[in-house]
């Protein structure tokens, strides 16, 4: 195991660990290895998986269940024999269908886990031994004694992910390795290029870029919209090429410059944010936090929200893709979809997306934040700049974030005001501290003696029901305010 496969092990950890009690595709066990229960685990986490929406499930072994605390385990997969055959072996014999499962041995926090990564059920409940299972809560159970559970099941499978589906179909070996930057693939996932064509394709067909069948290969919606050398070169993925537009002025009358940027999201991503970047102006001085020549819009922010956009999309929707619009005072990044959260709780919900496999592949290769939206970082940027706070909005069907460049807090409006001040609680709050008078004072770069302003701030927000008072037995300066849906 190299260094980076075991960083990005002890990252994935560090994730699951922070999951809530009760969460049907992850298992946290101590020493319990029984082959039998691994199996019906196997099957449970599989199903349960799908259900979810998740493209892996996890069974951890040297993880306390109820506080998740890295306790280590005597557990070794690859000793384990029932009779004579090895364990990973005889499972994989007794699944049905076979999926993909892998053990993963390595050190955390100086003790021994054993993280078992299993595939997600694809268009047939996965069963052991015969018998199909499913988390229900925190409990392993036989799915046929949960009808409701097992036709909710079946819906998910009749619903074939974009990721899955086919972008180009029956294309010899020679054509997938012309279509798609194959090179780029083990250069951003840091692994040697192997030898051979069979072997390259076997790699990409391991990851579910490609797929096999008839002694031909048909290359998946996942695969080229990654790694295509020109997404125009596949039907039915032409319109999700991004489009850069830069606008004289602030509005969208008078064009200055306008390109689409044509490669797969993951082989393309650095390039189209250098080009992004390239159109912005810069600003010698922004608020009283930076004294430097420094891009308009800070770059992790322009990073996640493009990033998300690309992500969270819906491919469904046709004739659409992704869109960054440049005006003179602001950035508009614009997705097809409407978001499966609200956008007032983008800075705190869990991450959902409905492209899953894009969105692990892309966190793999370092294009978003391990887990999660990415949006706390944003507003963290834009508050260390002391731009206004950025907005997030919908329209009948697409998802749109805004940028704002640098504005004096005496040229803000009121509504720019609510919702820094409502976005600074949410930050706080996600950063287990509150939000004080002290805070946003500091937020909106204003001097102690003008501290009244920010206090005016404060009840504006309130007013419109977005932030609450803590305690108000304490004097107004020790205050702290939480977002609305903390209370």
């Amino acid at each position: 195991m190299d260094d980076r496969q075991l960083t990005e092990l002890r990252g994935l950890l560090s994730e699951l660990r922070k999951l809530p009690q009760e969460v049907g595709w992850v298992e946290f066990k101590h020493d319990n290895a029984d082959p039998e229960g691994i199996g019906e685990y196997l099957s449970a986490l599989s199903n349960a998986a799908a259900l979810a929406g998740k493209v892996k499930a996890y069974l951890v072994w040297g993880i306390d269940d109820a506080t998740h605390d890295v306790v280590g385990t005597r557990f070794d997969p690859a000793s384990v024999k029932v009779g004579n055959e090895e364990l990973e072996s005889w499972l994989l014999r007794l699944l049905s269908p076979k999926i993909d499962f892998r053990f993963h041995v390595f050190e955390a926090d100086g003790r021994r886990v054993v993280l078992l990564e299993i595939g997600a059920a694809f268009r047939h409940p996965v069963q052991f031994k015969g018998v199909e299972f499913i988390r229900i809560g925190s409990y392993k159970k036989k799915l046929k004694d949960f009808p409701e559970k097992e036709r909710e099941l079946w819906r998910v499978f009749d619903q074939t992910p974009f990721e899955r589906e086919v972008a180009a179909e029956k294309v010899t070996g020679d054509e997938v390795l012309r279509l798609l930057d194959y090179p780029a693939y083990f250069e951003l996932l840091g692994q040697p290029l192997p030898e051979g064509r069979e072997a390259i394709l076997s790699t990409l067909a391991s990851d579910g870029l490609i797929t096999q069948a008839a002694g031909a290969w048909s290359i998946t919606n996942l695969g080229a919209i990654l790694f295509a050398r020109r997404l125009a070169d596949f039907r039915t993925l032409r319109r999700k090429t991004v489009r850069v537009v830069l606008y004289k002025g602030n509005s969208r009358v008078e064009t200055i410059r306008e390109q689409e940027v044509g490669k797969g999201y993951a082989t393309g991503f650095e390039g189209l944010i250098d080009f992004v970047t390239g159109l912005l102006p810069s600003n010698e001085v922004i608020g009283r936090a930076l004294r430097k020549e420094v891009p308009m819009f800070p770059v992790p922010a322009i990073r996640e929200l493009i990033a998300n956009a690309l992500i969270h999309q819906d491919f469904h929707l046709t004739g659409a893709g992704p869109m960054v619009e440049i005006f003179a005072g602001r950035m508009e990044i614009t997705n097809p979809g409407l978001p499966l959260v609200q956008t007032h709780r983008f800075l705190d919900s869990p991450p959902r997306s409905r492209n899953e496999a894009l969105a692990s592949f892309m966190r793999r290769i370092g294009v978003c934040e391990e887990r999660g939206s990415g949006i706390d970082k944003v507003v963290f940027e834009t508050e260390l700049y002391q731009l206004p706070a950025p907005l997030f909005e919908t329209t009948d069907e697409h998802t749109r974030a805004v940028l704002f460049s640098h504005r004096e807090f005496r040229d803000m409006d009121k509504a720019d005001r609510i919702r820094a001040c409502y976005l600074h609680a949410c930050l706080r709050y996600v950063q287990r501290d509150g939000m004080t008078n002290t805070t946003l004072r500091k937020r909106f770069g204003i001097e102690e003696k003008n501290s009244a302003m920010v206090s005016r701030v404060i009840k504006d927000t309130i007013a419109a029901g977005l932030i609450v008072c803590h305690d108000e037995t304490v004097g107004s300066r020790a205050r702290k305010y939480l977002p609305w849906w903390a209370r």
